[in-house]
């Protein structure tokens, strides 16, 4: 029965990934594309309009030209072309090395299907070299642990993918020509509480901008990001998530910055759940201490 399960998730894992190469990956690419071919009419906008703007109005003494900004560039280029070279001579050092890299990414799958497949034998190993003593203490800590990590995780998936879709078909009516690249986007970082309605907000504003040369168009973007975050505090995430975490937006905010200051983007990725299994283990060290000897 639980082989069956697992060849039915890899079969519908295998169908919802092709469904978004045929279909999503496309539309992406044109509006990348498109938003790449914008790039020209917005740093000739900052050339003729902005800067001078900001020369006049905040009268500076030495006057903000372009050439500034393309100097700033070109030497911060010249320090990323030496680190990308660095590391196209470390790829391309051998020539298996793009073979090797294909062959470990054709494992992923392989593993995790055996993995899944042989997951209860390992629980059951595991749970056979606990020490008797511990082992019911250990055994409810982990199954809590497990609880809370499995719902935050599909109710913060679920929340991030309707927050894009919600996002691109509001972008969508306004008219925006990026609004799957700019929605999705948002709605992926919104892992992070708030990121993404202001990552999204700001580049579909900008998007908007140089697509109409208007404000209308832009505050249609705010109202639409202004919707989608009002739906998502008071529908979406009490619906998805609820209180099964038990882990304040704040101080997921906290842990992520730990995180990233402490361990880079490592600590970023782990930062929530290890955030949630301390908050599951001190929840129980708080119940064991209201109910020692040394609180009574």
């Amino acid at each position: 029965c639980f082989l069956k399960f697992v060849f039915s998730l890899f079969i519908i894992l295998l169908v919802f990934i092709s469904i978004f190469l045929l279909i999503f990956i496309p539309i992406f690419e044109r509006q990348v594309s498109l938003l790449f071919s914008k790039i020209p009419q917005m740093l000739d906008w900052i050339q003729s309009t902005l800067l001078p703007w900001i020369n006049s109005r905040f009268h500076v003494s030495e006057k903000i030209e372009m050439k500034d900004f393309s100097s700033m560039l070109s030497e911060n280029w010249a320090q990323t072309s030496d680190i990308v070279k660095s590391t196209l001579k470390v790829v391309t050092h051998s020539g298996f090395a793009f073979f090797a890299w294909m062959t470990n990414l054709l494992l992923i799958p392989v593993v995790l299907f055996y993995l899944l497949r042989d997951w209860p034998k390992i629980v059951s190993g595991f749970h056979g070299l606990l020490p008797r003593t511990i082992e019911p203490t250990v055994t409810k800590l982990v199954k809590q642990c497990n609880e809370v990590l499995g719902a935050f995780l599909r109710g913060q998936l679920m929340v991030m993918i309707a927050l894009g879709i919600l996002y691109s078909i509001g972008l969508a009516f306004v008219g925006l020509d990026t609004a799957l690249v700019i929605g999705m986007i948002a709605g992926l970082v919104s892992i992070v509480p708030y990121l993404g309605f202001i990552v999204g907000i700001a580049s579909a504003s900008i998007a908007a901008f140089f697509q109409f040369h208007d404000f209308w168009h832009v505050f249609g973007v705010a109202l639409v990001f202004i919707v989608a975050q009002s739906i998502e505090g008071s529908f979406l995430t009490p619906l998805l998530v609820g209180d099964k975490v038990g882990v304040h937006p704040v101080i997921i905010i906290f842990a992520i910055l730990a995180g990233g200051k402490l361990f880079g983007f490592v600590g970023v990725l782990l930062a929530i759940p290890v955030t949630a299994i301390l908050m599951v283990l001190l929840r129980y060290f708080k119940s064991q201490y209201l109910k020692s000897s040394l609180y009574s």
